[in-house]
């Protein structure tokens, strides 16, 4: 077994045991690994795209992960063309920009929240705002992918459906989380103030250490010559007193 092969099971098997209630991806077949199919619901309002579900296909390289994967959205969505590969940094037309470390689960996050930027001449994205299969409409968006792909890819999007990939499955709560997870981190740091550090201890000046050593020392060199005068006085007074009793 390949390393990309290793590596694709245990991805599916992780979307399967840790599903996702924004995204279900599996591969088409047991027997082709580097061909799945997402589906993929909008990101949360005010979101344009928000209520939609839409259904796609992930295109794997033999060499998965030191290569990414490509994407193409089947069903009209309104930000993307159908049936053709996205230029994104995720994908196969960014390749310097791809980590192995990234997997499906990472791209699809990536590519829910790709949905709300602007197109700007990308290869496979809409300039213009063509309407969203959202809301009441995405059972018609799932139909109309379903009529442009084969039967797996009908089977992938009943799938996905099934998975619980609904608006209705999702709390409020985790809407809202999601909507803020999505906001752009020089947003966050603009309101972060930054962290100040107390000043360094200044050192003091060699002189003034020796100053104050030479102060501390003072006294008991006072003491030392006032003893030495003492004992020679001493020893004069001596020497006296001998010779005036020998006097």
């Amino acid at each position: 077994m390949s390393p990309s092969t290793r590596r694709l099971l245990k991805e599916s098997t992780d979307l399967q045991t840790n599903p996702s209630p924004y995204f279900h991806a599996a591969p088409v077949s047991d027997t082709n690994l580097f061909d799945w199919h997402f589906t993929l619901l909008g990101p949360p309002p005010p979101s344009p795209y928000a209520g939609g579900i839409y259904h796609g296909r992930i295109t794997l390289p033999p060499t998965y992960p030191l290569r990414p994967p490509s994407f193409r959205f089947l069903t009209p969505s309104g930000r993307f063309e159908v049936n053709r590969e996205i230029c994104l940094s995720i994908s196969g037309h960014h390749e310097e920009t791809w980590q192995p470390a990234w997997g499906i689960r990472t791209a699809l996050i990536a590519l829910r929240s790709f949905m709300d930027g602007d197109a700007k001449g990308q290869v496979g994205g809409l300039d213009d705002f063509e309407g969203v299969f959202g809301g009441e409409d995405k059972s018609e968006g799932m139909e109309a992918g379903k009529k442009d792909g084969d039967g797996d890819e009908a089977a992938a999007a009943d799938a996905g459906i099934a998975a619980g990939v609904d608006t209705s499955q999702i709390p409020q709560a985790e809407v809202q989380a999601q909507a803020q997870t999505q906001q752009p981190q020089q947003q966050q740091l603009q309101h972060t103030p930054p962290a100040t550090r107390p000043p360094p201890p200044v050192p003091a000046a060699p002189a003034a250490a020796a100053a104050a050593a030479t102060s501390q020392d003072t006294p008991w060199l006072d003491r030392a010559i006032i003893g030495v005068i003492i004992a020679l006085a001493a020893m004069i007074l001596r020497r006296l007193t001998r010779d005036m009793d020998s006097e």
